[in-house]
């Protein structure tokens, strides 16, 4: 049977046109959001390099990107032991973690769990305390080694003792039959220079979280973070997340914890200066008060480089540059593959947690970030993640179970800055996929979603993730 040349051309063209519907079908279409490739609002940068968490925000005015600038170059910048002739950055230690912000978060990245047992953990610390003994939900500083294991210390001091993480694999299984690993960790705590850990002591491992955004989430304000609170669960969907209230050192009163994996701070200002006194050993105007447990009487004494150590230039320095990093781009948002993953992400409940659009307030220090449209995909409250990502420390009114929230913006761009993929509180999962398995308590259902799907629609959500 033969075929006219301009049949032949008409059934390639329907063949091509029924291609088109099938790669652009309606739910496609349906999905598509303008706009939303501006996570960060007018506060997005276009960079997908390993530079890309590093930038400030573009729509700054006056001479804040000068002010950036600094803020940068005091970030990054090693403090030393006093006293030194740089007056205004001696004072490390005498117990510390780290000799930088930058040591941490490297690039402004997120950071990373010792690849060996026998690596010394450098961006995950541990938080450290005990019960108390008069009201349930609190806690207290530990008598010989505080709020948190320093595993490096001065001359003339002892740090507190080294860290030693290992891992049990966890094997699981998907609907369609495909196999999958989970890494549960394990903490082992040697060389301790203070005694034993005590049979009561609560220890929580946290590693330090990417910066971009900050000031955004900031800007959010407080009827917008109500509106998403449900603690009761009164909508029935099984999601009652909390908004967790804790100190304000700044305004000496109860304020909504927005910043850290249990939202235990307020304001980036006052996550900088508990960063600097816990992680460095440097004093502020909001935390004076050395690192030191109670009855460590050497590390009481040590030579202090004044007091406060941080000068309030420095700190308003840093505080501006963590404040106004931008947010990148997204990527490939309006791929056909992409929008089927993110049709699937919200069918499986993941947005009520993690919730793609929210119009800022007012921020009251930068106008820049006010009345903006961002997708941090976050709702900064606290949720019931299960036992399996339990620590069982309280932080502020979180329990041991809860955690906030993470912002998902930007976590398609942690390979190329930070050049891994570690997720969770933790670090525990290796990648995307591993995170979003270890999802219990609030997002079981999200989780046993995401496990009887398809492999290929697993893929999808995956895509998804990596575009934002």
């Amino acid at each position: 049977m033969k075929f006219s040349q301009g049949l032949i051309i008409l059934i390639i063209a329907l063949l091509h046109m029924a291609c088109q519907e099938a790669s652009e079908s309606p739910w496609t279409e349906d999905w598509k959001e303008e706009g939303e490739q501006f996570s960060g609002g007018d506060a997005t940068i276009s960079d997908e390099s390993v530079n890309a968490f590093g930038h400030a925000a573009p729509n700054l005015t006056g001479d804040k990107d000068l002010q950036f600038v600094t803020g940068n170059s005091f970030f990054k910048r090693n403090w030393v032991t006093a006293p030194a002739s740089t007056e205004d950055l001696d004072g490390l230690g005498p117990l510390f973690n780290a000799r930088s912000c930058s040591s941490c978060h490297d690039l402004d990245g997120r950071g990373a769990p010792p690849l060996s047992p026998d690596e010394q953990p450098v961006s995950l610390l541990f938080r450290l305390s005990k019960p108390s003994p008069d009201i349930a939900w609190e806690t207290i500083p530990d008598e010989h080694y505080g709020e948190q294991l320093n595993t490096l210390a001065i001359l003339g001091i002892k740090p507190e003792g080294d860290v030693s993480v290992s891992y049990q694999e966890i094997s699981g299984t998907y609907a369609d039959g495909e196999t999958y690993s989970l890494r549960k960790p394990n903490y082992a705590f040697k060389n301790l220079k203070y005694g034993a850990f005590s049979h009561d002591m609560m220890v929580s491992p946290r590693i330090a979280p990417q910066m971009i955004g900050l000031g955004l989430l900031e800007a959010i304000d407080e009827a917008t973070l109500q509106s998403f609170a449900d603690p009761d669960d009164a909508n029935g969907d099984g999601i009652s997340g909390r908004i967790n209230y804790v100190e304000d050192r700044i305004t000496q009163k109860k304020s909504i914890g927005r910043l850290g994996w249990k939202a235990n701070q307020p304001s980036v200002r006052q996550q900088i200066a508990s960063a600097f006194r816990g992680d460095i050993g440097i004093t502020s105007s909001l935390f004076p008060e050395q690192p030191c447990a109670s009855q460590d009487e050497d590390c009481l004494q040590s030579i202090s480089g004044g007091e406060p150590e941080l000068t309030e230039d420095i700190l308003d320095r840093v505080t501006l540059y963590s404040e106004t990093l931008a947010v990148p781009i997204r990527r490939n948002w309006n791929d056909a593959v992409v929008l089927q993953g993110k049709s699937l992400f919200n069918q499986s409940g993941c947005t009520s947690c993690h919730i793609a659009t929210i119009k800022t307030g007012i921020h009251p220090d930068y106008p820049e970030f006010s009345d903006q449209t961002i997708h941090p995909y976050t709702d900064l409250l606290l949720h019931d993640m299960g036992e399996g990502l339990a620590d069982g420390r309280p932080d502020g009114e979180a329990s041991g179970t809860e955690w906030k929230t993470p912002p998902l913006w930007g976590i398609g761009l942690m390979h190329v800055v930070s050049g891994h993929t570690f997720l969770l509180h933790d670090g525990r999962a290796r990648n995307m996929e591993e995170a979003i398995l270890w999802h219990g308590g609030e997002a079981q259902k999200s989780q046993q979603a995401f496990v009887n799907m398809s492999k290929t629609e697993r893929e999808a959500v995956l895509k998804f993730l990596e575009s934002l």
